[in-house]
């Protein structure tokens, strides 16, 4: 008879399949058991690892939920965050920030987000994050080329989305200027006084900006005046299950 663990573990798995829009995959290590996993996700958009596909090896301990699962990234990766030799993570999620309201998903989603938002003054790799500090265009060389030469990326020079082109009968400046602002005024209304930055590295995981925006209010997350800042992990995990509709 499936313990509570192995039920619980198959039900995440028959969620995470049924959610295409995720893009996260995953499976049993060997098509059977379901206490070593392997999954997969997508590079975050315009960051070095965009366009590269990532694999996580999970192993679920005995007393899960209510201890983290163990991941180790088996792709190798530039990251201050990620040990370049050995892909381990630093990662509050999967230690002292771990609830069990969490889940493999989430936590999966929490690692891309580290993608998009490395911690290099909480570094799992010091050469990595020394770099990220001091030589950031460096770091971002080769956090590309690794993610070419290990994810699987594409190899461009330019990772960042790319602009629609320009319209063939250009616009006055004024009613560009007239079009712009009308644009930022919505939005600031949409991001309800929050950092367009700190809200949109939620929307590039592919969740709705309004929904995004209204889990920061139900959890009381501070504007900050509008200025960016490092959400705490446990918030992090806190908004990424709200999204998902298990908190």
């Amino acid at each position: 008879m499936a313990t509570n663990r192995l039920r619980r573990v198959a039900k995440e798995l028959s969620e995470i399949h049924g959610d295409e829009h995720s893009k996260i995959l995953v499976e049993s290590a060997d098509g059977s058991d379901l206490t070593h996993l392997l999954a997969s996700f997508p590079g975050p958009p315009d960051t070095p690892y965009e366009g590269g596909t990532y694999i996580v090896d999970i192993k679920i301990p005995q007393e899960y939920p209510f201890r983290p699962p163990v991941m180790f990234f088996k792709t190798k990766l530039w990251h201050p965050n990620v040990s370049s030799q050995t892909g381990a993570i630093c990662l509050d999620t999967l230690g002292s920030a771990w609830s069990p309201v969490l889940n493999i998903k989430t936590t999966l989603l929490s690692l891309q987000l580290l993608l998009s938002v490395p911690e290099p003054k909480d570094p799992q790799d010091a050469e990595v994050a020394n770099m990220l500090m001091n030589h950031p265009e460096q770091f971002q060389r080769k956090a590309r080329e690794w993610a070419i030469n290990h994810a699987g990326a594409p190899a461009k020079t330019n990772w960042s989305t790319n602009r629609p082109s320009a319209s063939s009968q250009p616009k006055t400046k004024v009613q560009r200027s007239k079009e712009e602002e009308a644009r930022a005024q919505e939005l600031r209304k949409r991001y309800q006084g929050y950092n367009k930055n700190l809200i949109d590295r939620f929307v590039n995981m592919g969740f709705d900006i309004d929904r995004v925006v209204e889990s920061f209010v139900f959890f009381g997350i501070d504007k900050n005046e509008g200025q960016d800042y490092e959400l705490e992990e446990a918030y992090m995990g806190d908004i990424t299950a709200r999204l998902l509709g298990e908190a």
